[in-house]
């Protein structure tokens, strides 16, 4: 592209960092680094009521985390701010007052009640969707200065041009049109002075040069009051690309009260998922590559990223799929991240001590380092290390199957013997003791493996047996196969 790309992310400080966001922050940032060109994170906190403490840091700091790296920001100035909407309300009056003065925009004067009564009697007259009969429109300069030192209250309206169509190229869902005559003269100015959302987008994308827009199609019928502005300003829009509803498994619309989903990033940050398998995801929630891999690069995903492969259909937060996809990242993980991602879990469930010697700590490496092939996410370990930590093992009915095999008091008097003798309790003496019992009453396979898995685990399924029986320590395996002795 001959033009730098510039693109943006700009979050309100109303919440923390949710799933919805971060996919747009995600496609933001991929098409910004694809063509070589500046991703920003702008911060529009101008619904003051709204804003929440620690909402933007928590916007800012998940992006991070998550490997979406900005450009310009609130922290990082490229010569293009103030980044915060609060911060730029002198730039927003410049340009209103332009607009007032062209006749491009006037004062609204009506009162809340008044626009209230005007809605229902147009509903009343089956008008199906309301809009404002535009009445202050007609005021005289003497009629507006005579409210005015009366201290009337008034917002400000833009003059929405009569039998107008506004049409352009939606780089997902192709020719895109509005008729002007669905939409009423509408506010860009509060009666507080903030300026609206579609006022001050359009003049701070225009100011800070933005030269394409993906973001949610909740904005779509935004479009059309942004690009008047743009006309009556004489500026060149940006291009759009209106990205498509994340939907639940049961392909309904995602809502911050569905409890079926995680929605918040800081919550898989807790949870223990990884940035990098949360950064693979995202970019396939509405996008999809060439071939059958899911599994890529952060720089696999930014040399691929092609907008013709956004998606036009909804697209489905699979959380199976997500931690499919976490444990794929996991099993190629350094041991010391992983003991890193998990270890504090154990010690918040307290099964481990906040204080431990060199040789709890390794205890604690080796126990995660035995589920590494299972584990989904970090939080996983307390509940996969379970059989760790209890006194007593409770039998299911599954175990109980496996313990009532006719060979089992043979096989597990055998193996407590060869346990009891054992000098040095390690994986490959643990591994040899297991032989000897083979070799000793001829059992093999399932009917070896399973009943010393079960009585010392409780599990019918586990991770490496000798490796799990070593950390559970010869005592308790020898106490918990006593039950077994006869």
């Amino acid at each position: 592209m001959s033009q730098e790309v510039r693109v943006r992310y700009a979050p309100s400080p109303t919440g923390h960092l949710h799933i919805g966001g971060a996919r747009t922050a995600l496609f933001n940032y991929l098409f910004a680094r694809h063509h070589h060109g500046k991703f920003i994170v702008r911060i529009e906190d101008t619904d003051i009521e709204r804003n929440v403490e620690g909402g933007e840091q928590s916007q800012l700091e998940n992006l991070k985390w998550l490997g979406i790296e900005y450009d310009e920001s609130v922290d990082k100035d490229g010569g293009y701010g103030p980044y915060r909407q609060t911060e730029r309300l002198h730039i927003y009056r410049q340009y209103t007052n332009e607009l007032l003065e062209k006749g491009h925009a006037y004062k609204c004067f009506c009162t809340p009640e008044e626009l209230e009564q005007e809605r229902e009697a147009q509903k009343a007259a089956g008008i199906a969707a309301p809009q404002y009969s535009g009445k202050c429109r007609h005021l005289t300069p003497e009629q507006v200065a005579q409210l005015e030192a009366e201290g009337k209250p008034y917002t400000i309206r833009l003059k929405v041009p009569e039998g107008k169509v506004y049409e352009f190229e939606d780089m997902v869902r192709g020719r895109v049109s509005f008729e002007s005559k669905d939409i009423g003269d509408w506010v860009i100015v509060k009666a507080n002075g903030i300026p609206t959302y579609n006022f001050a987008v359009v003049i701070d994308d225009h100011l800070m040069k933005i030269t394409h827009v993906f973001r949610g199609e909740e904005h779509l019928s935004n479009t059309p009051k942004q690009l008047m502005v743009y006309e009556y300003f004489g500026w060149e829009p940006p291009k759009y690309a209106h990205l498509t509803l994340i939907v639940n498994e049961n392909r309904k619309k995602l809502s911050k009260r569905d409890e079926s989903i995680i929605q918040f990033v800081s919550q898989y940050k807790e949870l223990g998922y990884l940035p990098e398998a949360m950064f693979n995801f995202f970019a396939l929630l509405g996008w999809s590559p060439e071939g059958e891999e899911e599994i890529f690069t952060k720089e696999e995903l930014i040399r691929m990223f092609d907008v013709s492969r956004l998606s036009k259909s909804p697209s489905m937060f699979d959380k199976q799929k997500l931690t499919w996809m976490n444990n794929q990242y996991i099993k190629k993980l350094d041991l010391d991240r992983l003991v890193e991602l998990s270890l504090p879990h154990l010690i918040r469930a307290g099964r481990l001590p906040e204080q431990m010697t060199d040789q709890q700590k390794q205890w604690a490496r080796d126990l995660i380092a035995l589920y590494q092939e299972q584990m989904s996410y970090g939080a996983e370990i307390v509940e996969l290390s379970e059989l760790f930590f209890k006194q007593e093992i409770e039998y299911d009915e599954e175990a109980k199957a496996v313990l009532a095999g006719e060979q089992v008091p043979i096989v597990l008097k055998a193996f407590y013997e060869q346990v009891e003798q054992l000098a040095t309790f390690d994986s490959d003496h643990i591994k040899m003791a297991i032989k000897a019992v083979q070799k000793e009453t001829g059992q093999k396979g399932k009917n070896l493996f399973m009943p010393i898995r079960v009585a010392v685990t409780g599990q019918t399924h586990g991770p490496e047996l000798p490796e799990a029986i070593r950390l559970l320590g010869k005592e308790t395996v020898l106490s918990r196969l006593t039950q077994f002795i006869r």
